[in-house]
């Protein structure tokens, strides 16, 4: 697999002869919709590992190497009978376009709200381990209610997908810091809690449960890890796995109530698996960034496997951008994007993409009815940049944040770089 960057003039027809791939393919890996209208630092999937290119007038392996973004050693190591002083017109050159992929095993996990549509399920459960519906919520005396998930579940062991039993402290519709401590406070209702969980997995057949626990009180940080050590023992008892879910931390005293109370060091005891919710330095009320920016991924990550055994580390992958107002006021909102929306919005306005090195995202301007905007998302580009750190870091694998946007390449970029476990 290459991804290749549209440069200007570039056309459909002209990229499937460069790279012998039939334009249908390139549609197809790229879902792209419209195919007439690409832009500048737009990035596609192309689904080849060499081209046989066919040298013109005045081209060098140099000249190859710039345009095709192949290193002059590996052009070199690919044509071995080649003589680069002496190429004559129409000489066949060999040009790998990647390097190749060791696939390793990797768990693929995907929220879902139950609102999904049949597309996006369809779109996404070949390629994942984990469904996820989101999610149940709690009372304070700790009983449960249900999500209507039933549909998710049925699709999901239908793929080989296992389905996870997600339980977040919402309580109203928002994460409550005030329910989570009534419920550990009581033991009557910690038993309640815990009990309704048990009983709901067995119901529902669901493979295990994760805790979305957020904005816990900094005085209920020993009460929720002796709950959790709890949980943990009465869920592998019965042959249940525990994934737990927690805020990015940079170290174990960061300040907050986003992270103080998420102990990594006893999360990765207990649990089977710790989804870092790496994504949200670009949220709704921030100034204009990248929602995931690589460096600061890696910080997190570089931090946490100081704590948390690495093979038990999900990496969290956001699958949305934010489109801000220009010029931006603090306190305003950026609206939610989905990826392909992102890119369908640069193509209408004929944006160029740009491309962030160092937070490895993408990004573009745009005009409407006189207001300026900003957009950052992700792309082909920067999903395979994120993804890699799941083989750098030795993690169990990535966990996207949502799966109810389809979009193609988060799937075949994860297919690419990994086996993913199924059932």
């Amino acid at each position: 697999m290459y991804i290749y960057t549209v440069k200007a003039g570039d056309s459909l027809n002209e990229i499937s002869r460069r790279f012998g791939i039939p334009i249908s393919r390139i549609i197809a890996d790229n879902a792209l919709r419209y195919p007439n209208n690409l832009v500048v630092g737009q990035h596609l999937i192309i689904m080849s590992d060499t081209v046989r290119h066919v040298i013109k007038e005045g081209q060098t392996l140099y000249s190859l190497s710039l345009e095709f973004e192949v290193p002059l050693d590996e052009l070199l190591a690919a044509n071995p009978d080649v003589n680069p002083f002496s190429l004559q017109i129409g000489d066949v050159i060999n040009i790998p376009l990647a390097e190749e992929v060791e696939r390793r095993p990797a768990i693929i996990n995907g929220y879902a709200y139950t609102n999904i549509t049949d597309r996006a399920l369809e779109c996404a459960l070949p390629f994942l381990t984990f469904l996820s519906p989101f999610s149940y919520s709690l009372t304070p005396d700790g009983e449960l209610a249900a999500p209507p998930d039933e549909r998710l579940i049925e699709r999901a062991k239908e793929s080989a997908v296992m389905p996870l039993m997600v339980v977040a402290n919402i309580s109203e519709g928002t994460f409550s810091t005030e329910v989570l401590s009534q419920i550990l406070a009581s033991e009557d209702a910690r038993e309640r809690l815990i009990s309704s969980i048990m009983t709901e997995l067995e119901n529902k057949d669901y493979y295990g449960v994760n805790l979305d626990i957020e904005y816990i009180s900094p005085d209920d940080k020993d009460a929720y890890n002796d709950f959790l050590r709890e949980l943990s023992e009465r869920l592998h008892n019965e042959n249940y796995i525990l994934i737990t879910s927690v805020a990015p931390k940079y170290s174990a005293d960061q300040q907050g109530i986003l992270y103080e109370s998420h102990d990594y060091k006893v999360q990765g005891e207990v649990a089977d698996y710790v989804i870092i919710m790496t994504y949200e330095w670009g949220f709704t009320y921030s100034s204009p960034m990248s929602v995931q920016p690589i460096e600061e991924v890696r910080k997190v990550l570089e931090y946490a496997i100081t704590e948390i055994p690495s093979e038990k580390i999900i990496m969290g992958m956001p699958n949305y951008g934010y489109n801000w107002n220009l010029p931006y006021t603090r306190g305003t909102a950026a609206t939610s994007i989905g990826l392909s929306a992102a890119l369908d919005t640069a193509i209408k306005h004929n944006s160029e993409i740009l491309y962030d090195e160092k937070t490895q995202t993408p990004y573009y301007y745009y005009t409407e009815n006189g207001t300026g905007h900003v957009v950052w998302f992700d792309d082909a580009k920067s999903i395979d940049a994120k993804l890699r750190l799941v083989d750098e870091f030795n993690l169990a694998g990535a966990s996207y944040w949502t799966i109810n946007r389809c979009f193609i390449p988060n799937w075949e970029i994860a297919a690419n770089l990994f086996d993913i476990i199924k059932l």
